[in-house]
């Protein structure tokens, strides 16, 4: 774990956290702000995959194809900057697939929407608009957190309910960012700073979640501006191979520690938790590394005219900034979940604009009969149309179903290595089932578009190794065992998405990883130390 932005500076940093006040509310403010290019900038920015020390560069990923892998070191993981989106997965891909059913999952992720808490997104222009078009292209509510059949529902977000005193001009937006309750700033994505202590922030990632949880039990040590190098074994003539412990690498001092413990859980994601096998030169094991799963996202905005926002929704912009980052959603099992979305202005613009494996828009003449959909790269005047209307744009991004494939995976690169080792090497090409359900879902999403009255939509095409949702690369009964335990070493679990059997039918992953998390802490501590 990396150095966390909340964390109580006497000389510059801490090397341990021990109790709740460790965590200090003034430091998180310092540290979390709204700056676009401060927090996400993937070379110099705050949330980033590097050490603390942010005059030097990022920490290296080999990926093989067109793409990046969007992951944050720190205490709290890549929830710093998520969207806090929650849904459960799809019970078609876990039931008579997984090695447990989707029923015995119900009780985890109960306590986990309990724990956060997880709560049904508040609805502000865009979700209305984003409902409106759903319904009259013949969409259905979705009433459950169980995904059946194919519909829409507001999104269930591991954000705190709006603040109370929202609507109140007798407070300032200073003295409500420090207030409980979500504030619908919209810059969920760049690291909440609104809340009265670090455990009461709105956005409820790990790090002012479940953290401050574990301090109060008075059982638990963090230590950050740590990185795992080694997990340490011994090999006992009766018991076999079993976990004793880790060999960890301070990333200011750059001296190395091994800590000893009964139980050892492996959680550094779908990219690293395999490097650090590979690099502990675990026994071998066919699938460590291989069946990574990736969302094969799309992204498809909308532009709208006044006059038609004025008579949907009472105003002439969405003003798509405002409320959760995402605040609804439609899923589709068997094909994936399309999820409308309300970035910064910067963020917006990167996603829109600058991301795309079609090359630019003038090289894709309109479709027949739809003189208004653009695919592409856009440009010019063009360009400066959609940037002058970024208030009156709807965005919609996609995550299609993708199959398990062997060939996509993470090895180690054995020609580059950084102060922690061989570094990770990352292949991950879609599926013909993956790009078949993207295109489908993109119907889908311009059809919502153009039934909420988009006079304009243009489809971004990203590429598919924009790695943002990771699983499988640990899958559970290849790897480990129905309850995270690894089959070649004993006493050593894993407790992250790189477990999960599949990509849960491109529900975001953040409950199950929690709940799966949940369950894995009950079994370990049921059987090594009951």
């Amino acid at each position: 774990m990396e150095q966390p932005a909340f964390s109580l500076r006497t000389t510059g940093r801490l090397s341990f956290f021990l109790r709740p006040n460790d965590l200090n509310i003034y430091l998180f403010k310092e540290q979390y702000n709204k700056y676009e290019g401060e927090m996400n900038d993937l070379i110099t920015g705050r949330l980033r995959w590097g050490p603390a020390d942010r005059s030097r560069p990022p920490w290296f990923r080999n990926v093989m194809e067109r793409g990046f892998v969007w992951q944050n070191s720190g205490v709290g993981g890549t929830t710093q900057s998520y969207l806090a989106n929650c849904p459960r997965a799809f019970p078609v891909t876990v039931d008579h697939v997984w090695p447990i059913s989707y029923r015995e999952l119900v009780p985890y992720y109960e306590k986990v929407e309990a724990t956060l808490p997880v709560e049904f997104a508040p609805m502000t222009s865009k979700e209305e608009l984003f409902f409106y078009g759903a319904k009259k292209a013949g969409w259905r509510l979705i009433p459950t957190l169980d995904v059946t059949t194919p519909g829409y529902r507001p999104q269930p977000n591991a954000i705190l309910p709006p603040n109370k005193n929202l609507t109140d001009p007798g407070y300032s937006a200073e003295q409500l960012s420090w207030m409980q309750g979500c504030t619908l700033a919209g810059h969920c994505i760049n690291g909440c700073p609104h809340g009265p202590s670090v455990d009461k922030i709105a956005k409820r990632s790990t790090n002012v979640s479940y953290v401050p949880l574990a301090l109060r039990t008075g059982c638990v040590t963090i230590r950050p501006n740590a990185f795992a190098i080694r997990i340490l074994t011994e090999h006992q003539p009766a018991a076999g191979l079993r976990a004793i412990g880790v060999r960890i690498r301070d990333t200011w001092t750059e001296q190395t520690e091994e800590i000893r413990a009964k139980v050892v859980v492996m959680a550094a994601g779908a990219i690293e938790s395999p490097r650090l096998w590979l690099n502990s030169d675990l026994p071998g094991n066919p699938w460590v590394g291989r069946g990574l799963v990736n969302h094969y996202f799309d992204w498809v905005t909308g532009m709208f005219d006044e006059r038609d926002l004025v008579s949907i929704l009472g105003s002439p912009d969405i003003n798509p900034f405002v409320g959760h980052t995402s605040g609804g959603r439609l899923d589709y099992p068997g094909l994936g979940s399309i999820l409308v979305t309300g970035l910064s202005p910067g963020l917006a613009a990167s996603m829109s604009f600058g991301i795309s494996q079609s090359g630019y828009s003038s090289l894709h003449p309109p479709l027949t009969g739809m003189p208004w959909y653009v695919q592409g790269r856009v440009i010019g005047p063009e360009l400066q149309q959609w940037m002058e209307n970024y208030r009156r744009t709807l965005s919609i991004v996609i995550f299609a179903d993708d199959e398990v494939d062997y060939r996509n995976g993470v090895t180690v690169d054995p020609d580059n290595k950084d102060e922690h080792g061989p570094v990770p090497k990352v292949s991950y090409v879609s599926g013909q089932r993956g790009r078949r359900n993207r295109n489908e879902l993109v119907k889908i999403a311009v059809e919502i578009l153009r039934q909420a009255g988009a006079k304009k939509v243009l489809r971004t095409d990203w590429p598919a190794s924009l790695m943002i949702h990771m699983e499988g690369t640990m899958r559970m009964g290849f790897v480990v065992d129905e309850n995270c335990e690894s089959y070649e070493t004993k006493r050593l679990y894993i407790a992250d998405n790189s477990v999960h059997f599949n990509a849960l039918g491109r529900a975001n992953p953040t409950l199950t990883t929690q709940a799966l998390a949940t369950r894995t802490a009950e079994k370990l501590a049921d059987k090594y130390f009951n």
